[in-house]
């Protein structure tokens, strides 16, 4: 089983507007709102692909109940723990350019963070945890640490996609994937980016760092995959670059995904870039007909 934990989900509120006066009325012209967060994502995109998984962490008040309802419209199983206060709304405001406005989130009492970490009590050997996104700031910055720890005690994978010293400390514990796009790979060393070969350079500090497999985002410039065994670098594919959020979700999903089905890291590979990929080119996260067409568009070679 394929487990996605989002431990502060939200209600993605899409609002588009031709011209944003501050201070003066603004009309829509459009809004769509959508349920957020990055685990969240995964589990939507594991599902288009036919991948079974569970979707958990905390919800609360009545948009938390909008997000389970949307999941159970997609037939997603979810086990959240539902929390005393509102799950969050963040707001993506596309002008142009696009704005974002993130909630801080529920206040996430004791009892509700050991509900959660009674509910991993189910792991077993084989199954894969994602870890994904941002931390409450009431469960504390070790919370994630105690999420490993029942990983690893109970003898299941686990994947990080998480920044910062969240991620470092993530590093011992032998992550089966971390994926950090290359801005991020160059804030977590301190340094700036600019070639290929110091991604490949600052990708393999990672991996001597103990995560198993680096998959690195560099957006129009494909990606770089790199493991014990060498580094392949993917191409993107030619479109629209439509929404920005989920594509770093839809890749893990493909990959993830794509490697528990066949233990095969080049498909895996060539699938996580086209989930990435159709979802950065979609309105909404990619559906399978979309990550399907552009998979054959991957081409893979070792650098």
């Amino acid at each position: 089983m394929i487990y996605t934990v989002t431990l502060n989900p939200s209600i993605d509120y899409i609002v588009e507007v031709e011209d944003l006066r501050l201070g003066g009325l603004n009309r829509m012209k459009r809004d769509l709102k959508l349920p957020g967060g990055k685990g969240i994502n995964v589990s939507r995109v594991l599902n288009q692909l036919e991948v079974q998984n569970k979707a958990i962490g905390f919800l609360g008040g009545f948009t938390g109940r909008y997000i389970e309802e949307w999941l159970r419209k997609e037939s997603i199983s979810s086990d959240f723990v539902f929390v005393s206060d509102d799950t969050r709304i963040n707001i993506k405001l596309k002008h142009g350019e696009e704005t974002e406005i993130n909630g801080a989130g529920p206040v996430i009492r004791d009892m509700e963070a050991e509900a959660l970490l009674q509910k991993m009590a189910v792991l077993n050997a084989g199954d894969v945890v994602i870890l994904s996104g941002s931390v409450p700031p009431s469960l504390g910055a070790d919370f994630y640490d105690k999420l490993i720890s029942v990983c690893k005690q109970r003898g299941a994978e686990f994947v990080i996609d998480t920044t910062g010293s969240a991620l470092k400390k993530a590093l011992p514990y032998q992550p089966l994937l971390v994926k950090p796009n290359h801005h991020e790979l160059a804030e977590l060393f301190g340094v700036t980016i600019q070639t290929k070969e110091e991604i490949i350079t600052y990708g393999r500090k990672l991996l001597e760092a103990g995560a198993k497999h680096v998959l690195v985002s560099m957006a129009g410039e494909g990606a770089l995959f790199i493991t014990e065994q060498g580094v392949y670098h993917a191409n993107a594919p030619k479109g629209a670059v439509k929404n920005s959020v989920g594509a770093g979700d839809s890749m893990i999903a493909g990959f993830v995904g794509t490697f528990s089905l066949t233990g095969d890291l080049m498909e895996a590979f060539r699938a996580g870039v086209a989930s990435g990929s159709a979802t950065a080119f979609s309105d909404d996260l990619a559906d399978r007909a979309f990550i399907e067409q552009l998979r054959p568009l991957i081409n893979i070679s070792e650098v």
